[in-house]
């Protein structure tokens, strides 16, 4: 059972209504973590605008759920890392690479530097060092990816503890967090 339930349509505000209508048509459901953030408007708002945002960047969308996957499985996160599961197969991501994602390995060596570095970024809570900087870079990871990563691991971040301190229900198939 959630600590904190996902709303009902009926008792939100119309405009959290519409944000949750154009949530379905585009994914099909309201995912119980939307319905979760939507007990906030300017939560759900925020994390809707960074998103949309973050997919106009330039990480691809395989790229993006690479890194979702390695920073829900650093902040063992059993919710998002069910969701991104799911998720990164539509964007490409074969079940054999979101499991090396979820450890930042990639068969691909921009793939794994993105990873490596989203990891690093996760573990010492931004207080990265300059020979992770350095490695990056030689990677071909320069400074603007660098920020763009950065805002990749919060957006994920935020839904991280969003889903564990709600104890968010679930709506994917479950994976288990421990490799």
């Amino acid at each position: 059972m959630s600590r904190i339930a996902p709303v009902v349509s009926s008792n939100v505000s119309p405009k959290v209504a519409t944000t949750l209508n154009q949530v379905k048509a585009s994914l099909g459901m309201v995912p119980n973590l939307f319905a979760t953030l939507a007990h906030s408007s300017v939560a759900l708002d925020g994390f809707l605008s960074l998103s949309k945002a973050l997919s106009h960047g330039r990480l691809s969308a395989r790229q993006r759920e690479i890194l979702s996957l390695t920073v829900a499985q650093e902040n063992e996160c059993r919710y998002c890392l069910a969701a991104h599961t799911a998720l990164a197969k539509s964007a490409g991501v074969s079940e054999a690479e979101a499991l090396k994602a979820r450890t930042a390995d990639s068969e691909d060596p921009f793939e794994r530097a993105l990873a490596s570095f989203a990891k690093s970024i996760v573990r010492q809570r931004g207080h990265v060092s300059d020979k992770d900087i350095e490695r990056a870079r030689k990677a071909g990871i320069d400074d603007g990816l660098m920020m763009e990563v950065v805002a990749n691991v919060v957006v994920n971040t935020f839904t991280n503890y969003a889903n564990e301190l709600a104890d968010t229900e679930i709506d994917f198939p479950v994976v288990e967090v421990k490799l």
